[in-house]
């Protein structure tokens, strides 16, 4: 979409993962049996044909450029545009930009280069499957400034008071942000916005000493600008924290959240890795999980995820439970109500128990 760039900005994102974010960013913590929780924001963009996309990262980028690569599984390894991995290097002595706009100011030329007239801005919390070319053309009839993604949650989600609500005229217009609880509407942290007026607000903070683009570039001047929203009805699921990562996860257990996320619309991709099937031996009890490939099993695995690559000893017991890639449970575990985190190791006869409010997190790499 010549029309539109994206930047996916991660400076800004709360994350409370904890041990999942020990050596990674929010963005590359896996998700689903093979993705990654940016690949959800990176399809999207690709699936509406924007090839100009730029990822602002400040720390712990590693495994998240080890993941994207080139960008080719998103056919981003272009000749011209495609993806830019923009972490903190800069070198202006003069620069007074601080927060998030620091990376608006020094990657200005990637901004000036694209002859995009639109720019689609995400973090990469929010997992929906989004049609950006039907919230453009929204943009565009309706000559707004601005407009916000909004989505709503189910009741049980909406308990949560941090996601950031709108309130809205029978316009569809914003009017106002909020945190009540009983407002349908949540802010996915996606919006459109036209380049020119993205580059005014910038410098405008900047002159300003502000610290965020979206707090005072867009909420703290909504009195002044055009501010819609494009409303998406699909699957839509926050990763916020420990408790929202095992929730969201396991909700997909369902065939019809899986389905509506992954094959009602457009695709989503990831790092293609060529792995065989999962082998189950004679001893495997396997049901109702969600099982990638490369896996060997020979235990009992009920209700939980599986990541590529891991191994369940006879006699383990795997139930409600994440298990990262490459994990190796040996014979006789016992796993419930966890997350292992990947490469880990679980010694035969070891039990290891959580809560569904309160997993039990195992750190990358760890030998327990």
């Amino acid at each position: 979409m010549a029309k539109m760039m994206g930047v996916i900005n991660l400076d800004s994102e709360y994350s409370n993962l904890n041990e999942l974010t020990y050596f990674r960013s929010g963005a590359a913590v896996p998700f689903a049996g093979r993705y990654r929780l940016i690949d959800f924001t990176l399809s999207n963009m690709s699936n509406a044909n924007i090839h100009d996309i730029a990822i602002f990262a400040r720390e712990k980028y590693r495994s998240l450029m080890d993941h994207l690569g080139t960008g080719s599984d998103w056919d981003l390894d272009r000749k011209r545009g495609g993806l830019f991995i923009l972490p903190p290097d800069w070198n202006d002595p003069s620069d007074i930009s601080r927060g998030d706009l620091q990376h608006f100011h020094n990657n200005r030329d990637f901004f000036e280069r694209s002859s995009a007239e639109y720019v689609f801005l995400s973090g990469s919390q929010c997992i929906m499957n989004l049609p950006i070319s039907e919230a453009l053309d929204k943009h565009i009839s309706s000559d707004a400034d601005v407009t916000l993604i909004s989505a709503s949650l189910s009741d049980e989600d909406r308990e949560d008071n941090s996601y950031l609500k709108l309130q809205t005229d029978e316009n569809g217009a914003v009017t106002a942000f909020s945190h009540d609880r009983s407002l349908p509407s949540i802010f996915t942290g996606m919006y459109i916005i036209k380049k020119s007026l993205l580059m005014e607000l910038v410098d405008e903070c900047i002159n300003n000493e502000k610290e965020n683009f979206f707090l005072n570039g867009i909420k703290d001047n909504l009195h002044k600008l055009s501010v819609q929203t494009y409303h998406h009805e699909g699957y839509t699921a926050f990763i916020q924290s420990l408790k929202s990562y095992y929730k969201q996860n396991m909700r997909l257990l369902n065939t019809d959240h899986y389905q509506t996320l992954f094959f009602e619309n457009q695709r989503i991709y990831t790092k293609v890795k060529d792995e065989p099937p999962t082998k189950y031996g004679d001893s495997a009890e396997v049901n109702h999980s969600l099982v990638a490939n490369g896996c060997t099993i020979e235990g009992e695995v009920s209700n939980s995820i599986l990541f590529r690559g891991v191994t369940v000893e006879k006699g383990a017991v795997v139930k409600d439970s994440i298990i990262l890639q490459r994990c190796h449970i040996k014979a006789d575990s016992t796993i419930d109500y966890s997350i292992i985190d990947k490469d880990s190791t679980i010694a035969s006869g070891t039990t290891l128990k959580g809560i569904e409010d309160r997993p039990y997190v195992i750190a990358k790499r760890s030998v327990i």
